[in-house]
């Protein structure tokens, strides 16, 4: 007998123009934040937002409890490459246990996929890290994209969006697809608080690995859909 759960569910005919429409846009505001920093230009609210985040008289100390600063630590981790290969292949184990062999395959490309993508566009852009606060991590490569932000959207929400095909109802589905959203902005969020990126660099990275995710995730469901 086959499995319903590792059957994919129909998608209205509307969906797919629409979140191709979707995907290039986030992908064009990634193209566009890193042509604008390729020319020299720079969002005029990054400082502000960085500064903000930190005390005026001590920019060594961000604003907030200390715990905070802790939390910060901890949920940039699960951004981080040795959390990411323990998650991608948890989730890797899960879904080839489920005989979803397919979907795993593609967990791996999409892990895989975003690193590349992640290192090339640091390494073209070439943006410096923030020197405004005092860095709360340590970091050794340029700054545009946020690699946590890039690699995290695309492997939690690829993860999240595959095991959410085998929850039974809807507020299931949008439960595991909520908790990898907030999972991904969190992270984001982090590496700004820790001052090693600048707003922009999460943005963007957001967006490429939104976009990444997504277009794994329908590349999967189609070809499952014609076979």
């Amino acid at each position: 007998m086959s499995d319903d759960t590792t059957r994919p569910k129909i998608m209205r005919p509307w969906l797919w123009p629409a979140l191709g429409l979707f995907v290039l846009s986030l992908v064009g505001l990634g193209a566009y934040l890193a042509d604008e920093l390729l020319e020299g230009e720079s969002w005029a609210i990054d400082p502000h937002i960085l500064v903000g985040l930190r005390v005026p008289s001590d920019l060594h100390r961000p604003i907030g409890p200390a715990w905070i600063q802790q939390s910060a630590v901890d949920i940039s981790a699960l951004g981080g490459p040795t959390l990411m290969w323990l998650f991608g292949t948890a989730g890797l184990a899960w879904l080839w246990y489920r005989r979803q062999r397919a979907e795993a395959a593609w967990i791996a490309g999409s892990l895989i996929g975003a690193s590349l993508i992640s290192n090339g566009l640091k390494h073209v852009v070439g943006r410096p890290r923030p020197a405004l606060v005092p860095h709360l991590a340590q970091v050794t490569d340029p700054s545009f994209p946020s690699g946590h932000s890039l690699v995290s959207a695309a492997l939690y929400l690829t993860l999240a969006l595959m095991l959410a095909e085998g929850a039974a109802s809807w507020a299931a589905r949008a439960a595991i697809v909520a908790f990898g959203a907030l999972l991904v902005v969190l992270i984001g969020c982090s590496r700004v608080y820790l001052g090693v990126h600048w707003p922009s660099d999460v943005l963007g990275g957001w967006s490429i690995g939104t976009a990444w995710a997504l277009a794994v995730f329908a590349a999967n469901r189609w070809l499952r859909t014609e076979k």
